[in-house]
């Protein structure tokens, strides 16, 4: 059972939702002492002060002894172990922060204030009611002690404070009406309260009560004169006179309900526990010590190594005892699996593990270094003033997790392992060996119903034995008796006595997976409802995709997109895939395993063949049906496409957005099959939308790869498509020699290709690489003669791009009366209601041009605009780089609080791309005048 604590109102001690009843106003103090300072040790003289008070007698720590002994014996029933447990010095309570309402009041508060001060309204306020929700009344009501007053008093200012935060929150987002009601009893209730006050004020002024409004004022003041002979602050008189002029500052225009705004980036992976999870005691309590303490040494965090053979419960502990804790990390919970022992699958690269632990700090694109050993620095700057929990399941060796491990005191690390890890510094060891007797005898009763266990104890006992303790062998006896309630238990006890039959029924690792995986896959087969599920299995193992979505298990199976849902639903019932999201579904890794062998055994050839080919041309054709709306670039199509399936280009980015890790992976699995035209077609098609998203690290290795496809396919025009492309993503990679030198070699591959009026992407873009190194001059040689050649081929819109480009280099060069020429004209030039992104990007490059020239005023005018159209366009990368420059221009104006204004929108763009965390966000701001954020540094 689960016990709470409850004094946030009339005193009250839960086991499940029932009362538990005690009398004694001296074992409510202590249990109220100690569940003020629960998971800590409270001292034996503290607690004889505060509840024996003046009047201890000699005999005070016996009489506590006795009191403690009587909460124990009435506790004790209602928990796992000992409910108060005796410490050095004094007692601690072994209760959870969460299971007394005080306490949850005062975390679920700061989640919610983190959540408010980062503009995430939506998240911050469901946290505000909940932790409102815990008032019931006066806490600690029934102690009067000196100790529990104080206590009772500052818990009541916290609340009303809270209060005051969550009234703050209803009236930007517009809920003024129902906060005049709300706050209206808080008022009287504490009238010599300014800040009330004014938002009853300010609440009821919106809400088109003005005279009442001026009433609040009145009273607010005669009270405060009558009782303290002093007039209203500042800040509550300047109220009052706007009210009066009815000044339309005090208007909201824009409730912010209406305004999209990101949440914070708290990370959450846990995999679910189990249900049936048994015994483990003493590793659970070692486990919840290593991770209870808040902070740690200062030579880093606490590090706990799990280790023992496959299938020995090492995750399973892992994940329950995390499960029991998650709340105490306020940063969150990350959860990867190394994949270190998963058969048929690589262990993660460093590389790749920093990656995904980058991305789960709120870092995205060109924000996670390529480089591992700039990515392992980035890491520990991200998580040295973290509270986190991170785990790492399923390592193959020190190397591999020696670079993930977190810099912060207040995180903690969990490492799962069939290896020792004895060399890895400041970690702490648990070896897991298999359960006792008694231990596996419940997980199997538990797992197959204690009835059945009971009636039949002898073979019980003897599937114990032969599972030889390993949790996962018993959890698959569990599950093949539970599949067949017609067993008994002698029967599986023949059969696993059968050494002949014994390694079907309990191969270690692997084969107890799959026998496992098999029994369910054998069961659709059997359901009338099930023959589809049963056979898209096997399908969905053909691919090497993280999730699965309807849309491509239809083009998979040939089947309409209803009856491929439904298939997937079915299998998700099964326990077969589990949900990543809506209409999204994924395999367990060893259940992925499962489905691949199948395929291999169960298809033939023919259909493998076939069902990959659809797959592919499904992601190829809407990725350029997405592509096309996101670019304006002409590129020829490798297949025909289809009526675009896309209404608008937000649509298409919200679909780049979810299937992104897909389409690398999809990309990937092209590139190393049989059909180089569909993996050429997919890098290419991946190139416009991932650039403009800023997602340029995973690029670099897709076109490398494609470059050599096309080699060897003699795709000459393909191959200098692409190797124009990586010399694009090394360019914004500020891997400039890079950059060069493919770009470069991209003008002999158009040569060879017989397309050298194809060479204009590469030259400009060599002229943008010198224009960032500050090689001007061969800059503007490489654009005019980029300029030459649109000039003989008719590109009107890639000479507007290029003569842009070279604006850039004009006022760089102090040639500053042709580069306001230059950009005027291009400005001039942008037909009206033509492409709104290249309007606006005109428009920011005068604003450049005259910023640099000392012509502030105008610098703004050209901003402002170019601002307004990207905002339209829907071009967030370029909108954030306008909205820097036009702040830093009213900044130089003197314009400070509109500066700030506009860097934090450039800010919170880059935050919801994210190419920035929170932190790095809030860090950037923090700044009096902040310096350019790094994905925008080197953007023309």
């Amino acid at each position: 059972m689960t016990l709470e604590i409850r004094f946030l109102g009339p005193w009250q001690v839960l086991a499940s939702d029932e009362p538990v009843r005690f009398a004694g106003q001296r074992r409510i103090g202590v249990l109220a002492r100690l569940a003020l300072d629960t998971g800590r040790t409270v001292r034996t003289t503290r607690l004889v002060n505060d509840i024996w008070g003046d009047n201890s007698a000699a005999t005070a720590a016996k009489q506590l002894h006795i009191v403690i002994s009587k909460l124990r014996e009435v506790l004790g029933p209602f928990a796992t172990g000992e409910i108060i447990e005796t410490m050095p010095g004094g007692y601690r309570l072994a209760l959870e922060p969460d299971r007394i309402d005080a306490h949850r009041f005062i975390r679920l508060a700061k989640r919610a204030r983190a959540a408010q001060a980062q503009g995430a309204g939506d998240t911050a306020d469901p946290l505000f009611r909940s932790a409102l929700q815990l008032w019931r009344g006066e806490p600690l009501a029934e102690l009067t002690a000196p100790w529990a007053r104080i206590e009772a008093a500052r818990l009541e200012e916290e609340h009303r404070t809270v209060l005051e935060d969550h009234a703050d929150l209803r009236l930007a987002a517009g809920d003024h009406h129902a906060l005049a009601i709300d706050l209206a009893a808080h008022v009287r209730a504490h009238p010599l309260r300014e800040r009330p006050a004014a938002q009853l004020m300010l609440a009821l002024h919106r809400a088109g009560r003005p005279s009442e409004a001026l009433a609040v004022y009145q009273d607010t003041r005669r009270v405060m004169a009558s009782e303290l002979g002093i007039e209203p602050g500042a800040e509550l008189r300047r109220l009052h006179q706007a009210v009066l002029v009815k000044d339309p500052v005090l208007d909201l225009t824009t409730p912010a309900q209406q305004v999209t705004v990101s949440e914070p980036y708290t990370p959450a992976e846990l995999p679910d526990d189990t249900h049936a999870f048994t015994a483990r005691a003493t590793e659970i309590d070692r486990l919840r010590t290593a991770l209870g303490a808040a902070g740690g040494p200062a030579r880093g965090p606490a590090i706990t190594v799990i280790d023992g053979p496959g299938g020995i419960g090492k995750s399973a502990l892992t994940v329950h005892v995390a499960h029991a804790v998650a709340a105490r990390f306020t940063d969150g919970v990350i959860y990867l699996n190394l994949h270190g022992s998963t058969p048929g699958l690589d262990p993660l690269t460093p590389a790749q593990a920093l990656r995904h632990l980058l991305r789960s700090l709120g870092l995205d694109g060109t924000a996670i270094p390529a480089d591992p050993g700039e990515a392992a620095a980035r890491y520990r700057s991200l998580t040295a003033a973290g509270d986190l929990l991170v785990i790492l399941d399923n390592a193959r060796d020190v190397r591999q997790v020696r670079p993930l491990i977190p810099a912060g005191p207040g995180c903690r690390v969990l490492i799962t392992s069939r290896n020792l890890l004895p060399t890895l510094d400041n970690a702490d060891h648990l070896h897991l060996g298999a359960m006792d007797a008694a231990d596996a005898a419940a997980l199997l009763a538990r797992l197959a119903g204690p009835d059945r266990v009971h009636a039949e104890p002898q073979a019980a006992e003897r599937i114990v034995d032969l599972c030889g303790g390993f949790p996962l062998a018993l959890r698959i006896v569990g599950a093949r008796l539970a599949a067949r309630p017609d067993w008994s238990l002698s029967d599986l006890e023949a059969r696993l006595a059968d050494a002949t039959r014994r390694l079907d029924m309990l191969e270690y690792a692997d084969l107890a997976v799959r026998a496992s995986v098999a029994v369910s896959h054998h069961h659709l087969h059997e359901e009338p409802t099930g023959h589809d599920a049963a056979h898209l299995l096997p399908l969905l193992g053909l691919l090497g995709l993280p999730t699965h979505t309807p849309a491509a298990t239809a083009a998979l199976t040939g089947w309409p997109h209803h009856r491929a849902e439904a298939a997937l639903e079915r299998l998700q019932d099964a326990r077969l895939l589990e949900s990543a999201g809506p209409d999204r579904y994924r395999f367990h890794d060893l259940l992925g395993l499962y489905a691949r062998e199948r395929a291999q055994q169960d298809l033939q050839e023919e259909e493998r063949t076939a069902a990959v080919r659809r797959t592919l041309h499904h992601y190829l054709s809407t990725l350029w049906m997405a592509s096309t709306m996101l670019s304006d670039t002409a590129l020829r199509s490798p297949i025909e496409l289809p009526d675009n399936i896309f209404k608008d280009p937000a649509q298409a980015e919200r679909w780049i957005h979810g299937e992104r890790d897909n389409l690398l992976a999809v990309t990937r699995q092209a590139l190393a099959g049989p059909d180089p035209a569909t993996a050429i077609g997919l890098a290419i098609g991946l190139h416009w939308p991932f650039c403009y998203q800023g997602w340029h690290a995973q690029l670099a290795d897709i076109h490398t790869q494609a470059i050599e496809v096309a080699d060897r396919a003699g795709a000459w025009e393909e191959k200098a498509q692409l190797r124009s492309f990586l010399g694009w993503v090394y360019r914004d990679l500020d891997r400039y020699d890079a950059a060069i030198a493919e770009l470069v070699t991209a003008l002999g591959d158009w040569d060879r290709a017989g397309l050298p009026q194809r060479k204009v992407g590469a030259l400009n873009n060599l002229g943008i690489v010198h224009t960032i190194v500050g090689r001007l001059d061969e800059a503007l040689g490489y654009l005019e003669s980029a300029l030459e050649l649109t000039d003989n081929v008719g590109r009107p819109g890639a000479a507007a791009t290029i003569r842009n480009n070279r604006v850039h280099v004009y006022y760089r060069q102090g040639r500053f009366d042709e580069a306001i020429a230059e950009a005027r004209r291009l400005v001039e030039l942008v037909p009206q209601g033509g492409p709104l992104a290249e309007a606006g990007i005109a428009h920011g490059s005068l604003g450049d041009v005259y910023r640099y020239a000392g012509r502030p005023q105008e610098a703004m005018e050209s901003y402002t605009t170019a601002v307004r159209l990207l905002h339209e366009s829907g071009n967030r990368l370029k909108e954030a780089v306008s909205r820097w420059c036009l702040g830093t221009t009213l900044h130089d104006l003197g314009r400070h609080s509109e500066a700030r204004q506009q860097w934090e929108q450039s800010v919170r763009l880059l935050r919801d791309a994210r190419l920035l965390t929170p932190r790095e966000a809030t860090d950037i701001l923090a700044q009096a005048v902040p310096e350019t954020p790094q994905p925008i540094r080197n953007m023309l």
